[in-house]
């Protein structure tokens, strides 16, 4: 098993490529290529370049070093903290992949142990997650418990997407 290392800009052709096996393996048919690859890979460069970053992903190299074997990402959220949390950080955990050639190894635990520790030392009590069936036994053995918490979601439709800077407003 090798240990786990804070993923760099130049890591982000790899983590997009994680990632797409890994919303193959939520959905159950594989990931079509798009421009979400595009866009995921130039968010991924400049994200992980940042001097403060609100977002981590921590790699397990594969045995020759040409690509990753495993990866976990997460962000920090800042929220209105309450009584249980003043701080209000939350940690976000959205991609956990292993590449199906280094299944079974410990990787995703190693890489997912480590973006934990990222979040304790910038202050994060509470981190969130939404697990597959497989990686169900994983979370629960690193403490992940399901919550009672429901869950909505609002889509806009693609074509309603302006960009921030077009529209012309503070809001």
């Amino acid at each position: 098993m090798g240990d786990a290392r804070r993923a760099v800009p130049s890591d982000a052709d790899e983590l997009v490529r994680l990632r797409g096996l890994m919303l193959a393996g939520m959905s159950g048919v594989p990931t079509p290529p798009g421009r979400w690859q595009d866009v995921a890979r130039d968010n991924l460069h400049a994200w992980l370049a940042e001097p403060d970053p609100w977002l981590a992903a921590f790699v397990v190299d594969t045995p020759d070093g040409a690509s990753l074997a495993a990866c976990a990402v997460g962000t920090v959220e800042r929220r209105l903290g309450g009584p249980d949390d003043p701080s209000g950080l939350v940690g976000y955990v959205f991609n956990v992949s292993t590449d199906p050639a280094y299944r079974r190894r410990g990787h995703s635990r190693t890489c997912l142990t480590a973006l934990l520790a990222w979040f304790r030392v910038r202050g994060v009590r509470r981190v969130d997650l939404r697990a597959s069936a497989a990686g169900r036994p994983l979370c629960r053995a690193l403490g992940f418990r399901e919550t009672a918490d429901p869950a909505m979601r609002l889509t806009f439709p693609a074509e309603s997407f302006i960009p921030p800077r077009e529209t012309g407003s503070d809001l």
